[in-house]
């Protein structure tokens, strides 16, 4: 064959016209290196939180050792066989399509599990064993903030002046500002104070693996202590479950609990109403309290206390145990 044979072939293996001298050199585009490809989906992905990019980036890792990153078909057989399939789906789909594979992701349903909210008198249980420093962090947790969302704050984002907290999000979701009630702000001053804290950019709390460890200990403490099986499956998550379920109640207004999340999507803030439709007579007994000022009552109704009648020039509150 006569040199440069094999390249016209194989031009002319896209082309009857063989014999054209117009038409362009074949291009063949070579799948990315995982290296390149972890690297593209990586930066494709910075906008999220670093905890999401530490899963992802450790899910894509795993893949890899088995399977090429590049043939979808083996990923899917691969992580078919295994569990939390979703979770390597979510990585790899990022994969794809920051190295432009085409790949249709299998719908799997989440098998979602029943969230029992615990009630207000077990969380205090739990968070009475706790030490000052993540008693008010537990007390934090209590209004509505995610774990990743305590770790980021810092002074410049507290007013105790003003009872305010600017929560700096995560998941994507909102910021939002939140009325802190006087027993956090007590916590707060003397966290402050006791440790010294006085730079406005500085880190208040530890990291979120610190947090859920320390709610892991006090658990099992306060459950020593009061011999009480259900404190054991009290998640440090559910204390954001159980301030969106109770504020539902006490507002039945979902446009307002929603701010209170920081949720972008209202799909995410009815799960809450749904679990407050099963809570509402979910116990009879009450904590009964005598507001005999004006300052009592109104702290009292910020404590989550519903107004019921008033008796001898006092108000009369309660709120379900």
């Amino acid at each position: 064959m006569e040199r440069g044979g094999a390249a016209r072939l194989a031009r002319g293996a896209h082309n009857p016209k063989v014999g054209s001298s117009n038409l362009p050199p074949a291009t063949i585009i070579l799948p990315p290196s995982f290296e390149q490809g972890f690297f593209n989906a990586i930066w494709s992905i910075r906008h999220l939180s670093k905890n999401s990019q530490k899963t992802y980036s450790k899910h894509l890792k795993r893949l890899a050792k088995d399977v090429d990153l590049n043939d979808s078909l083996k990923v899917e057989q691969f992580v078919f066989g295994h569990d939390c399939k979703n979770n390597y789906f979510m990585a790899y789909q990022h994969y794809c399509k920051a190295n432009g594979i085409v790949w249709d992701r299998p719908n799997l349903k989440n098998e979602r599990f029943p969230v029992k909210v615990p009630t207000e008198e077990r969380i205090n249980k739990v968070i009475s064993s706790a030490t000052p420093r993540y008693s008010t962090i537990f007390h934090l947790s209590k209004m509505g903030l995610r774990p990743d969302e305590i770790s980021k704050i810092i002074l410049r984002d507290i007013d105790l002046d003003r009872r305010e907290l600017v929560v700096r999000t995560s998941k994507l979701g909102l910021e939002r500002t939140l009325r802190l009630n006087r027993e956090v702000v007590d916590l707060l001053k003397d966290y402050l104070c006791h440790n010294g804290i006085n730079g406005i950019d500085e880190r208040l709390f530890p990291k979120v693996k610190t947090i859920r460890n320390a709610w892991s200990k006090y658990r099992v403490r306060a459950f020593k202590k009061f011999k009480d099986t259900e404190l054991l499956k009290i998640r440090l998550y559910d204390l954001r479950h159980w301030y969106g379920t109770t504020e539902y109640i006490k507002t039945r207004d979902i446009f307002h609990v929603k701010y209170l999340m920081g949720h972008r999507n209202i799909q995410s803030t009815l799960h809450y109403m749904h679990i407050a439709k099963g809570l509402i007579n979910y116990s009879e007994d009450y904590t009964v309290k005598i507001a005999s000022s004006i300052e009592e009552f109104t702290e009292l109704l910020e404590s989550g206390f519903e107004y019921v009648s008033d008796y001898n020039q006092a108000k009369v509150l309660r709120k379900r145990k």
